[in-house]
């Protein structure tokens, strides 16, 4: 199964092609700084082959939703750091979404102060979730070009911020209606100065933060998250495909790591004037950088992805929320198929992850005739039943995820 295939993402050596996808969690304090509830749920998810953080305030400025996460303080760094110590110990891979909400917030939770934006233009159609309930989106401050600037130069502390925090890299979160989302779309932008107006304007400022991020951390280290044709927060585009066009082809001159493209939700209406493409096969191909896709994939659509080749990952939400060892589910699914198999349900016992209820197994060579489920410890060689033709040292965690998906007999794999 090709999802679940190593692959080197410029500096990154992964252990799979599935990414645990940035999800918003809301677990911080009010100061920003999360807790050990954050270091469990992280490390419950390092069989991803590489996690993306929850998005994180990149200032002050930039929070639009209560209790979400920063890393501008001291306090915030090394809560963060804490984080990033255990799922390194582990031997997961965890970069951080970096996020300015602009209009998509509201004062009740920024101190009094209004949120800001490209322009003067509130989001219409839906409400925003504060800390004191669902209110109607505020009119947002227009950005002066000096306060635009400084948020360029926020992004950058914030990368060098969260390499000191520990994490392998950062990704500009660039979709969903947050900020450099709304530069790039007319129903959130109506400026006529330099990052206004033509499309080359409007994408001016997506492409200084890449390039002050690139400048901070190094190109290898940075990626960014885009959303063509998703509508949420009121984003709209007179011309989507030439607006991306442009922007990926530009960030083609950059050094960036990767490009996240997220499809279009089925929850959100489509827009009339939107083509009716797949995102993927419409730009993945103009993408320089490596592609990860996201957005309802499973695991057939995930494999049936990575195996058309434009994209090389596939990140995962929900199933990742819901299941958070979804590597080791994918990887026995593999295997029962490949046997037979119907039953496999995973229970929590005595400090491991145990398959539980597993039918008989089917087509076994002649070398395996009464086929049992093995239960994988961390430095123990297990052999199958005295007839075996296997026996091997249980090894990293990685490694036990790929041998499991080769053997012809089924395999329960256990936590270290």
């Amino acid at each position: 199964m090709k999802l679940l295939e190593p692959i080197q993402l410029s500096n990154l050596s992964l252990n799979n092609r599935m990414v645990m996808s940035a999800m918003t969690r809301s677990r911080a304090d009010t100061n920003g700084v999360v807790g050990e509830l954050t270091v469990l749920y992280y490390t419950q998810r390092v069989s991803a082959g590489l996690i993306i953080t929850e998005a994180i305030n990149i200032s002050p400025q930039a929070i639009g939703s209560p209790l979400t996460p920063g890393l501008y303080t001291s306090a915030q760094m090394d809560a963060w750091k804490k984080v990033t110590d255990a799922v390194h110990a582990k031997g997961g891979r965890i970069v951080t979404q970096l996020w300015h909400t602009g209009r998509a917030g509201h004062s009740i939770d920024r101190q009094g102060e209004r949120p800001v934006a490209p322009s003067a233009v509130a989001i219409t159609g839906m409400q925003h979730f504060t800390s004191q309930g669902l209110k109607d989106y505020e009119t947002p401050r227009a950005l002066t070009v000096a306060e635009i600037h400084q948020i360029v130069h926020d992004y950058g502390q914030a990368a060098k911020n969260a390499l000191a925090a520990g994490f392998d890299g950062v990704e500009l979160h660039a979709a969903n209606g947050y900020l450099s989302n709304q530069f790039l779309a007319e129903s959130a932008n109506r400026r006529t100065d330099a990052y206004g107006g033509s499309i080359p304007n409007k994408a001016r400022f997506v492409l200084d933060v890449m390039a002050e991020l690139i400048g901070a951390v190094g190109g290898e280290r940075v990626g960014i998250k885009l959303s063509p044709f998703h509508s949420y927060e009121d984003i709209v585009l007179d011309d989507p495909v030439a607006t991306y066009t442009y922007l990926i082809e530009e960030l083609n001159h950059l050094d960036v790591a990767d490009v996240e493209f997220m499809k279009r939700s089925p929850a959100f209406p489509a827009v009339p004037h939107y083509p009716d493409a797949d995102e993927i096969e419409l730009f993945g191909p103009l993408a320089a950088p490596t592609v990860i896709a996201n957005m309802g994939y499973g695991r057939a659509s995930g494999e049936a992805e990575v195996q058309k080749g434009i994209a090389q990952l596939i990140s995962y939400s929900t199933l990742f929320l819901a299941k958070p060892d979804l590597p080791l589910r994918f990887a026995q699914r593999c295997l029962a198929q490949s046997t037979g198999s119907r039953q496999h349900v995973w229970r929590r016992s005595k400090g491991i992850h145990r398959l539980s209820g597993v039918s008989k197994l089917k087509n076994q060579s002649a070398c395996r005739p009464r086929p049992k489920t093995v239960a994988l410890r961390h430095s123990q060689t297990i052999t199958h039943d005295s007839r075996s033709c296997v026996s091997f040292m249980v090894l990293p965690h990685e490694k036990r995820l790929r041998l499991a998906c080769m053997l012809p007999f089924k395999v329960a794999l256990c936590q270290s």
